[in-house]
């Protein structure tokens, strides 16, 4: 009997997967814990239009996400921080003042999560961050640190 899952089964299958079951496993196991649905016309129906409106969704959400790293590749991003003697960065510029700072001076919000740094930044000058917006869509910030 081809049913689609409701859910991710371990060993069975993922969630919106079309898959085939025995006729017991699925009547006395998968129907009665909805886990999963039969494969008929109607449902199928359903499961490819879900699948088409996942696809546009992401379709959408990687266009803006172009869009973002074509405006983050034209920005250089100051920030501002306190040095001591011999030009010796107080702490250090992080991933979250990064992203606080986009979103104050540009209005860009990006998750600090994204933004790809090994350390925080603790040298004066200009210092390239990658940002990965999107599968595959990664921008690239310049990101200038000056003194106070």
């Amino acid at each position: 009997m081809k049913v689609i899952l409701k859910a991710d089964i371990k060993g069975v299958g993922k969630k919106d997967e079309v898959i085939n079951a025995s006729d017991g496993y699925a009547r006395n196991f998968l129907f009665p814990k909805n886990l999963a649905v039969e494969a008929n016309n109607e449902n199928m129906a359903k499961l490819k239009a879900k699948q088409n409106s996942a696809k546009f969704q992401k379709e959408q959400d990687k266009e803006e996400a172009l869009k973002v790293a074509d405006k983050l590749s034209k920005i250089s991003l100051k920030m501002k921080v306190k040095v001591g003697e011999n030009g010796k960065i107080f702490g250090g510029v992080s991933a979250k003042e990064i992203a606080q700072e986009l979103e104050r001076e540009y209005k860009i919000k990006v998750d600090k999560k994204k933004i790809e740094l090994k350390e925080t930044i603790k040298a004066l000058g200009i210092q390239i961050v990658e940002i990965k917006l999107f599968e595959g869509v990664v921008a690239k910030l310049k990101v200038d640190v000056i003194s106070e």
